[in-house]
């Protein structure tokens, strides 16, 4: 016979199992609502305010840029620089070091017209106080010389005095006068860029007369050295024959009476 405690085993065996199926079916359940493939989102709905913005400097006041570049022989470097309308544009160059010290410098405006022509010269600027907008080209030419390279110094800038008129708005609010506040503002910005274009004209005459000094340096002490191996040399070969002059047959040098 079947006992009362074996009865009560059995049936809580079976709960036992019961419980482990349930919660086996719960999980597979889970697991295949999990694994079903969830639709691809249209480009519109991943980037629903995905609109075209334009690069961080194009929206600055003032953009000042200030390079130095590598020109080979016989090579033309050309850059291009996105002006506002509106602003205004300049661009500067002077040859640092290498060669004769001079080199051709050209700008094209962004409709195609070469407004400053190539002129073989140590050092060009340029500057349009009011430019239609655009990509300028900046040419660097270094065609005439066939074997020196040149360091050349290019200085760019771009000013866009009209922005400031955006923050009429916020002065208002402040109860300031925007016309003198906006003219204030405006003359400060243009003592500052002629102060940084005298400031890049007196580092580029520096940096110019430091590569010269340099160059002189070596080229003294080269010349120096050559020099002094050649009077080294002279002096041995003087020496060498005028042993072999008093030297006899025997091996024997004597003085002659």
């Amino acid at each position: 016979m079947i006992t009362r405690h074996q009865r009560k085993t059995d049936i809580s065996w079976c709960s036992i199992v019961l419980c482990f199926v349930m919660l086996f079916v719960l999980f597979d359940e889970n697991r295949s609502a999990n694994g079903q493939a969830q639709p691809i989102p249209s480009q519109e709905q991943q980037l629903p305010n995905a609109q075209p913005t334009a690069p961080w400097y194009e929206t600055l006041p003032a953009v000042a840029m200030d390079y130095k570049v590598i020109i080979d022989p016989g090579k033309e470097d050309c850059y291009f620089q996105f002006v506002n309308p509106g602003a205004t544009f300049y661009a500067s160059a002077q040859v640092l070091r290498g060669g004769d010290g001079m080199a051709g410098f050209a700008v094209r405006h962004p409709n195609g017209q070469v407004v400053h022509p190539y002129q073989w010269k140590a050092s060009s600027d340029y500057q349009d106080q009011e430019s239609t907008g655009g990509y300028y080209s900046v040419c660097i030419d270094n065609q005439f010389s066939k074997f020196a390279a040149k360091l050349v110094n290019l200085y760019i800038t771009v000013i866009r005095y009209d922005k400031w008129d955006e923050y009429h708005k916020e002065i208002e609010d402040m109860n300031v006068s925007v016309e003198n506040f906006t003219s204030t503002v405006k003359s400060v910005e243009s003592n500052i860029n002629h102060m940084l274009q005298h400031q890049y004209h007196v580092r580029s005459q520096e940096t110019r007369d430091y590569n010269l000094l340099v160059d002189n340096k070596t080229y003294v002490n080269r010349w120096s050295i050559m020099q002094i191996l050649l009077i080294i040399g002279t002096t041995t070969l003087q020496i060498y024959f005028l042993r072999k002059l008093f030297e006899t047959k025997g091996g024997v040098s004597k003085t002659r009476a």
